[in-house]
């Protein structure tokens, strides 16, 4: 990505996508060199719409442990009302003319996000920057919303398919920031005072951690107008602490066990990563396209198709700032959980071995290039992606910069980088029917494969 604008300049970020940086607000008493919000858009004039995001550089991640929880508590509480807005008004404002409105929180961000008529676009920007600026919090609200996340994570926990991934996560970054779940735990969820939740707020959302991504049927000054607009006469706190990074992964073979009374058996078997900025990046999702990225893959073929172990078997690659993780979840019945992970061994052994084939490269080249095209064709895509790639510092590339990169990728490439990340010293979380011996059983197979 190149350079980013001084404050009120724009430049062109990529084909289409504009980038400027806003002034430092004027209630900030330490603007003087301080950068302000950033703005970037990308027109669709072919589209009567509008999807517009607002991106905090702040999620899990970023929290100490006694406010583990705190990034998706907010989440939930900047639609209680501000002192303009009721939560019901908030609401109410944007499905009055036909949008809509959410949000969600990661690891590393958190994004709050409209999608309404372009003629709708000052409501929703106007109703997105009061949310992020003027959050009240009351106490009665802190009260009631910390019951609604109570429930989201016992529905987490009710939730053995979902719930085996935060599993793998907690044990392969033990010890390591990204390891703490989104949602935080029940204790301190429950302990968190409405004080520390303010805090946590006033300490992270700040103008540099913020980015404003928009794509549709828009004007990029106007909608730089319009948030300066409604930013004006926010009163945010210094910058934040510079993020803690780390890269930091378990090693060696580890078996993590959650007993659960369930038909099913779910497994989630894998390793350390790519980090995000890594050169890499599009030779892993070759590799991982083939391997068990949709029913053509490897893995859907081989555990699924020919073997009928399974119903549901995939694999995924996430990175982060200094690190990533490779993993491959499978769900069966609690008696075939051994041989599942031995055909999963064997597909990541001959992959490591032989590499792939030619015809399996281009298939899974196409596959992701095709898929890429499909998933940009409405604006909510589109305003991910950017917004994503400006709160992430990722290169924002065009669609036949990132299909040349893809194209680029060799056999000889995929098979040198299955041979790193493809390593005996995996973790596996289960969660399902199982008891301790079952998992004393299970750290033997995984050391006999490690082998």
């Amino acid at each position: 990505m190149p350079a980013e604008p001084e404050p009120g300049q724009t430049t062109e970020v990529s084909d289409g996508v504009l980038l400027t940086t806003l002034p430092a607000p004027a209630g900030d008493a330490g603007a003087a060199g301080r950068p302000g919000v950033r703005v970037i858009t990308e027109r669709m004039p072919s589209v009567r719409s509008v999807a517009v995001g607002f991106w905090v550089g702040c999620g899990s991640r970023d929290e100490q442990p006694e406010v583990a929880g705190a990034s998706h508590f907010l989440e939930h509480l900047l639609f209680k009302g501000t002192p303009r807005r009721s939560a019901r008004q908030i609401a109410e404002e944007l499905d009055a003319v036909g949008g809509d409105m959410n949000a969600f929180t990661t690891k590393e961000f958190t994004c709050f996000y409209a999608r309404c008529l372009d003629r709708d676009l000052p409501l929703a920007i106007d109703v997105l920057a009061d949310m992020i600026t003027s959050s009240t919090m009351a106490e009665e609200d802190v009260a009631s919303e910390r019951d609604v996340v109570l429930e989201e994570i016992r529905m987490h926990h009710d939730t053995p398919d979902d719930l085996v991934h935060s599993v793998f996560s907690d044990g392969l970054f033990a010890g390591h920031p990204l390891a703490r779940e989104v949602l935080g735990d029940e204790e301190t969820i429950t302990r968190m005072p409405r004080d520390h939740i303010h805090g946590y707020y006033r300490d992270r959302y700040t103008p540099e951690e913020i980015v404003v991504a928009a794509a549709g049927n828009l004007d990029h000054e106007q909608v730089v107008t319009l948030v300066a607009e409604a930013l004006d006469g926010w009163e945010p706190e210094p910058a934040p602490e510079p993020r803690n990074l780390r890269a930091g992964a378990a090693t060696g073979p580890r078996v993590l066990l959650r007993s659960r009374p369930t038909e099913q058996a779910h497994l989630v078997l894998g390793g350390p990563g790519l980090a995000r900025g890594d050169e890499r990046r599009f030779t892993v999702s070759v590799m991982n396209q083939a391997l068990g990225g949709g029913m053509a893959s490897r893995l859907f073929q081989e555990v699924r198709e020919r073997r009928g172990l399974v119903y549901s078997v995939y694999s995924y690659h996430t990175m982060h700032a200094e690190t990533g993780s490779y993993a491959i979840y499978a769900g069966t019945s609690p008696g075939k959980v051994e041989q599942v992970l031995q055909v999963v061994r064997d597909e990541l052994a001959g992959i490591v071995a032989d590499g792939l084939d030619e015809a399996e490269l281009i298939r899974a080249k196409g596959s992701l290039a095709g898929s890429m095209a499909l998933s940009l064709e409405d604006t909510g895509s589109r305003m991910s992606r950017i917004g994503r790639a400006l709160t992430t510092s990722t290169p924002l590339l065009s669609l036949d910069e990132v299909v040349q990169a893809i194209e680029r990728v060799t056999l000889d490439q995929v098979r040198t980088l299955a041979g790193e990340l493809f390593t005996p010293a995996a973790t596996l979380a289960v969660v399902g029917p199982l008891d301790d011996s079952s998992a004393d059983a299970l750290s033997a197979y995984t050391a006999a494969l490690a082998a």
